[in-house]
């Protein structure tokens, strides 16, 4: 598959590429003025890259406590350790594309999430 490409024609909040026994890929795409959602993804490591747009990256180790952030925009890679709480915002005008691999799998395989909301209102999302 051609991952950029893939990323790029998603229109989807987020859609499951591939799941396997240790890593999982989605990609995403992220309204303006909206965010991937303040996460914690326990025992999983997580790497996202920005293929088109513009973002802010907060992280920190408690959800009350976000002592980083980096603007980001395209190829730019974020390094998410596990345990380590997390969010991107869109800051641009115009959807924020991305990828993001899962060490090991965080969504069921398949999933398809049309919207945020979708995503909160899925029982089967932990975080």
């Amino acid at each position: 598959m051609n991952i950029e490409e893939a990323t790029v024609q998603n229109e989807m909040y987020r859609t499951t590429m591939w799941t396997g026994e240790k890593l999982q890929v989605t990609v995403m795409s992220i309204q303006p003025n909206d965010d991937i959602g303040l996460e914690v993804h326990h025992g999983i490591d997580q790497f996202i890259r920005i293929e088109e747009g513009n973002g802010l990256c907060k992280m920190g180790p408690t959800e009350d406590n976000l002592n980083f952030e980096q603007k980001v925009k395209d190829d730019d890679a974020v390094f998410v350790p596990a345990d380590m709480w997390h969010n991107i915002l869109n800051t641009g005008d115009k959807p924020l594309k991305l990828y993001t691999i899962y060490a090991g799998p965080d969504h069921i395989p398949g999933t398809i999430h049309e919207t945020h909301d979708d995503a909160r209102n899925d029982p089967n999302e932990q975080d």
